[in-house]
C-alpha cells in the first residue's frame, strides 16, 4: 500500500499522487486525527455481535504432549539464534543510516 499526503486548504484537498496511478484509481481518505468529541473507532452493535460470533468458531489451540515437551527447547533455541545474529543486524542498520 502506498501512503501519500494531502492538505486541505481553501476547504479542498491539496494532493501529488504517484505518477503511475492511472485517472479513475479509486482512494479512501480518513483524516488523521479526528476532530475531538468523535470517537470513529467504536464497533456498531451488529459488528460486535459479528465478531463475537467469528470469535466463537475458532477452533481452540490444543499441543500434543511431545508438542508440549518440544516447545521450550525450540525457544532456547530461538532465542541462541537471536542473539548470535543480533550483533550482525545492528551493524546492518547503522550501515543504513550513514
Amino acid at each position: 500500500m502506498t501512503t501519500i499526503k494531502a492538505f486541505i486548504r481553501d476547504r479542498r484537498l491539496e494532493i501529488d499522487v504517484p505518477p503511475d496511478w492511472p485517472d479513475g484509481t479509486e482512494v479512501e481518505i480518513h483524516p488523521l486525527h479526528e476532530p475531538s468529541g468523535t470517537n470513529v473507532d467504536l464497533l456498531s452493535p451488529t459488528e460486535i455481535a459479528e465478531t463475537l460470533a467469528a470469535m466463537d468458531r475458532i477452533e481452540p489451540f490444543v499441543m500434543t504432549d511431545a508438542e508440549e515437551t518440544a516447545w521450550p527447547a525450540e525457544r532456547q533455541a530461538r532465542k541462541e539464534r537471536d542473539k548470535a545474529a543480533f550483533v550482525q543486524h545492528a551493524e546492518e542498520l547503522r550501515r543504513m543510516w550513514e
